[in-house]
């Protein structure tokens, strides 16, 4: 893989892209076999068209984009360079996380960042906050470049741990102040999904300065407003990942059109948002 050009720091590109465009819209990139448009093979040959497609048509109405690494890493070595090329070949102004979620410690750890800071030069990544600080540190080691630990996810069952009370206070919220304390700055953010927007609320109100990666609107419901308004910290600009209801806009032959006018209404509807928000 050739080396990504860039011409400022992640962050300061972030910035700058939500600037411009006014609106904190992450472009959610999963593309799964049995999802993609009627005439695309379910094989690695159709997730990268597929993929490729989606930023084409979409990726102007974003300030981000997010690769969710598994659906590449399923077709072994083949999956990995067609990720390669699709990092590749990415805009460069795009603020780039990569959806892996990873959590371990020590060599293990280090060698995660080495794969997705060092070799696909992500902006960002995802980590699980399990193993504490250990698997965090290795990442910071990579300088400018931010991670987003898990703390509230917008998935069903995700209360079965994260609503434990830990010394009277949720483990969730526990992981929030932790990490605002923990790393202030801006570097490491928060996973806050928007499908409970009372907790992301509270969350914003525990934790004002870390960016938070909200993920669920669209196709899991969840509260748009809630997101715009709660992404953004003190210390670090925000953004709110949207995935099927873009890249699953249509299945049929118009899927490029579909997608690249949902990313427009949903620029547009954060934008209304923002401006109710006062900018």
């Amino acid at each position: 893989m050739q080396p990504i050009s860039v011409d400022a720091a992640p962050l300061a590109r972030l910035r700058a892209r939500l600037a411009r465009l006014g609106a904190p819209l992450c472009l959610g990139i999963d593309p799964h076999p049995d999802a993609l448009p009627s005439g695309l093979p379910a094989d690695v040959g159709g997730i990268e068209t597929f993929a490729r497609g989606i930023v084409e048509a979409a990726s102007e109405h974003a300030v981000a984009v997010k690769i969710n690494v598994a659906f590449f890493e399923a077709f072994g070595a083949s999956g990995i360079a067609a990720l390669e090329r699709v990092r590749a070949d990415l805009p460069g102004d795009l603020f780039v996380i990569l959806d892996a979620k990873r959590g371990d410690i020590g060599p293990t750890a280090e060698r995660y960042a080495a794969a997705l800071f060092g070799h696909l030069e992500a902006d960002a990544v995802t980590l699980s906050p399990y193993l504490g600080e250990d698997a965090v540190e290795p990442f910071l080691a990579f300088p400018d470049r931010v991670v987003y630990v898990l703390a509230r996810t917008s998935n069903p069952s995700a209360a079965t741990v994260q609503d434990l009370t830990v010394d009277g206070e949720l483990l969730y919220e526990r992981v929030a102040r932790w990490v605002a304390e923990r790393w202030p700055g801006g570097r490491v953010g928060l996973v806050v999904g928007a499908t409970r927007p009372e907790d992301l609320r509270r969350l914003r109100d525990i934790a004002p300065s870390p960016a938070f990666l909200v993920p669920g609107v669209g196709a899991q419901g969840g509260e748009l407003a809630a997101a715009v308004a709660c992404c953004h910290g003190t210390d670090a600009p925000g953004v709110v990942n949207v995935s099927r209801a873009i890249a699953g806009a249509s299945r049929g032959d118009d899927w490029h059109e579909a997608a690249a006018a949902a990313a427009a209404a949903l620029r547009a509807s954060m934008q209304e948002v923002g401006a109710t928000l006062g900018g």
